[in-house]
């Protein structure tokens, strides 16, 4: 069987191409827009394709000879024409899919109402009833999950993080409003079977566990993490300062934030026996066995993907070019490392963020996210997908990760609100670990912005540079 796989740098893409990999007698290709955000070690024989689906030549050199096509592309965050531009997305796929002979489209969504759903929500839906429009022509299985639970996901770091970080938790209505839930290795086992069902004709599959209130979702992983919070229910919905509250104390921006709650005021339940059916050596796992699945992962440093590991966006978050190398500001600090192994500086420098924080001036980096949090941007609350490990468009707090050169170079973009674009690099050039700050302004704020850092770069980057030369050092 020859399959291809789109959105395999996402949550539930990056899983799926692990999975499809066990598969015997499948060739899987997967079109991703960059490469370099895939681990070499996860690829091993699968062909990839760069393009996506407004790029036609490469779309149709990713669909020729192909069986089954995963559609797993997310463009809601592409601005404000996101949902028109997902509606062109699905449909080129379809139409390209209809020309080549595949025979048949995976999709997945959310479950919802399209009546009640958020924008971003019912563009999804919208998407699936595009890609399902012409059953006659190409068969379409569209699978639709409850929150998906497992490490690295939304739902996951949003209950954690309020458990963590909240003194007390107030519960709107809406957290009593039951929904439900899909264990992600669950997810992903229904989107590689479904690639074999024996269906004549296109069908819309819902799946997920037993539905359960956001109430009682935070009470059973609070058990889990032995963490009891006072909790004070209220009889009424606030759902934009709810999005705000659990965007300051959670790894979740505002925007995201609001479309969790929108999506579980809508209360959508689903039956979840029926997918016994079409998959019945699937038995779906219960909220309370994710949970502590999920934090095994998390506990050994095995979290495969993240929500923030795709940008959602029009185009890719991590370009191809280095655009640092146009920035109009640098500010460079150098310090030696004397007879030290690079290759123990470098992984020193790769481990900062996350658990490990900032070293001394940790406290104004955090001061920095608060800011961020509070105009609604991600914060220092993302912390890092691993604590030893890091690639290629990985988020590391309020950064992301657009190049990583063993041995060499790390350099992160800035993803908090700023007037213009920021990048913080880390190199090692012979025996000097050299740390350099970029940035292009937007418009007379932008360059107040820069000008009034400069002063605080000095004394950050130099303890940032002593402080990793000792980690190295193992002092």
């Amino acid at each position: 069987m020859n399959i291809l796989l789109t959105g395999a740098t996402g949550y539930i893409g990056r899983r799926l191409l692990l999975r499809l990999k066990q598969e015997p007698d499948v060739s899987l290709r997967v079109l991703v827009r960059n490469a370099r955000k895939l681990n070499p070690a996860d690829i091993g024989d699968v062909r990839v394709i760069e393009g996506d689906t407004f790029k036609c030549a490469s779309l149709v050199r990713a669909l020729k000879g192909i069986d089954v096509a995963y559609y797993l592309i997310n463009l809601t965050g592409a601005g404000r024409n996101f949902s028109k531009l997902e509606c062109q997305s699905a449909e080129i796929f379809r139409e390209t899919c209809i020309e080549f002979g595949v025979k048949r489209i995976i999709y997945l969504s959310g479950t919802g109402d399209l009546a009640k759903a958020s924008p971003q929500l019912r563009t999804k839906l919208e998407a699936g009833m595009i890609l399902s429009k012409k059953p006659e022509e190409i068969q379409t299985i569209w699978l639709r999950s409850g929150l998906t639970i497992g490490s690295g996901s939304i739902t996951f770091e949003m209950i954690e993080g309020m458990l963590r970080r909240m003194p007390f938790l107030v519960l709107p209505a809406w957290t009593r409003i039951k929904t439900n839930t899909a264990f992600v290795t669950d997810v992903v086992e229904y989107l590689c079977q479904a690639k074999n069902l024996t269906f004549d004709c296109s069908s819309v599959i819902d799946v997920g566990s037993p539905p359960l209130t956001f109430r009682e979702m935070i009470e059973a992983m609070g058990h889990r993490m032995g963490v009891r919070k006072p909790m004070i229910s209220i009889p009424f919905d606030f759902p934009r300062l709810s999005a705000y509250w659990l965007s300051l104390f959670t790894s979740i921006p505002y925007r995201i934030a609001s479309v969790m709650v929108s999506g579980i005021r809508s209360g959508h339940v689903i039956d979840s026996e029926a997918p016994q059916t079409c998959f019945p050596s699937i038995t779906p796992e219960p909220f309370d066995e994710a949970v502590r699945r999920a934090f095994i992962k998390v506990e050994t440093d095995q979290v495969v993907s993240r929500w923030c590991d795709s940008s959602a966006g029009e185009v890719c978050d991590v370009t191809e070019v280095d655009d640092s190398a146009t920035a109009r500001y640098r500010d460079e600090i150098r310090g030696s490392f004397g007879a030290l192994d690079p290759s123990a500086v470098f992984k020193s420098f790769k481990s900062i963020g996350g658990k490990a924080g900032w070293f001394t001036f940790g406290f104004l980096w955090k001061i920095r996210g608060l800011v961020d949090k509070l105009v609604g941007g991600y914060g220092m609350t993302r912390g890092r997908r691993a604590e030893s490990d890091l690639r290629i468009g990985d988020k590391l707090d309020f950064w992301e990760v657009v190049d990583l050169q063993e041995n060499r170079r790390l350099l992160l973009e800035a993803q908090m609100k700023l007037p213009g674009r920021a990048w913080l690099e880390f190199t090692i050039q012979g025996t000097e670990l050299v740390v350099t700050a970029y940035f292009t302004p937007k418009g007379l704020w932008g360059v107040i912005y820069w000008y009034s850092l400069i002063p605080s770069h000095y004394f950050v980057f130099k303890d940032l540079i002593k402080s990793i030369i000792r980690k190295a050092a193992g002092e």
